[in-house]
């Protein structure tokens, strides 16, 4: 897909990776992008530096995702490209409350599951579409030192892969972007941490490499290359994955370890 002249969403848009993504589109040539966030005056901002629109909207919420997709496609035009990108991270394993484990599975999850419910059909109708949708190297292998991560990561590389297989005949397309550090505030303050060892990637690097493989319509998104081989190292040997990633967690995770 070619993004120029499109109408593309991108959600959490206020910094980080989403404002990149949305940056680099503006650059690639896109009709509008409108950049979606929680903090709106973040939205707002990046969307005035790229002559897009900004807008508030909290994707742990699915009435505020269809009303953004309802604007955008009534008042500005058909979106072309929608990116699920908000997300966050809680820190800890079996002591994490119920409800914020709810509130990790409504924004890393059902965010991507609101997004396509909402725009499939319409991208169907007109005969094709395109999600760019954000998960994490932890959904492919997992997260030392975050249950709620790993799990929630994981599920979301499993609603992507069904939207993909299920929707593609429909001229569906779907991109899914599985980075390790990203030199955003989700890990600030923890930047030596497990995920930083293959290298803190630039924002404008992981965008980079977004706009590629979307214009090859390529469905993993890896900026990160070494985590295609840990995959295969995972598939190859179950058993002596895990054995590995409990060295990890000896590592970055030593109060978990002692417990």
């Amino acid at each position: 897909m070619d993004v120029k002249d499109r109408i593309v969403v991108v959600t959490g848009a206020a910094g980080g990776i989403g404002k990149a993504l949305a940056e680099r589109f503006a650059r690639a040539g896109a009709k509008t992008v409108v950049c979606a966030d929680l903090d709106e005056a973040g939205a707002r901002a990046t969307a005035e530096g790229i002559g897009g629109v900004g807008r508030k909207c909290d994707v742990s919420k699915e009435e505020d995702i269809k009303a953004l997709i309802e604007e955008v496609e009534d008042q500005i035009g058909p979106i072309d490209l929608f990116c699920a990108n908000a997300g966050i991270i809680q820190r800890g394993g079996l002591e994490i409350p119920n409800d914020a484990w709810q509130k990790i599975w409504e924004v890393n999850v059902m965010h991507h599951v609101w997004a396509a419910r909402h725009l499939v059909p319409r991208m169907a109708a007109r005969g094709g579409g395109y999600f760019l949708n954000t998960a994490s190297a932890a959904g492919l292998l997992s997260q030392v030192g975050s249950a709620s991560y790993a799990v929630t990561k994981h599920a979301a590389v499993g609603f992507n892969e069904w939207l993909a297989l299920t929707h593609g005949d429909d001229g569906i397309r779907v991109s899914l972007l599985c980075p390790q550090a990203v030199d955003t505030n989700m890990v600030r303050g923890n930047e030596g941490g497990v995920a930083s060892q293959d290298g803190l990637l630039a924002p404008e690097k992981v965008a980079d490499e977004c706009l590629r493989c979307i214009e090859e319509e390529t469905f993993l998104v890896l900026p990160h290359p070494e985590v295609l081989e840990y995959m295969r190292n995972k598939t190859a040997n179950y058993d002596r994955w895990i054995g590995g990633m409990k060295k990890l967690n000896r590592r970055f995770n030593p109060k978990a370890a002692a417990e």
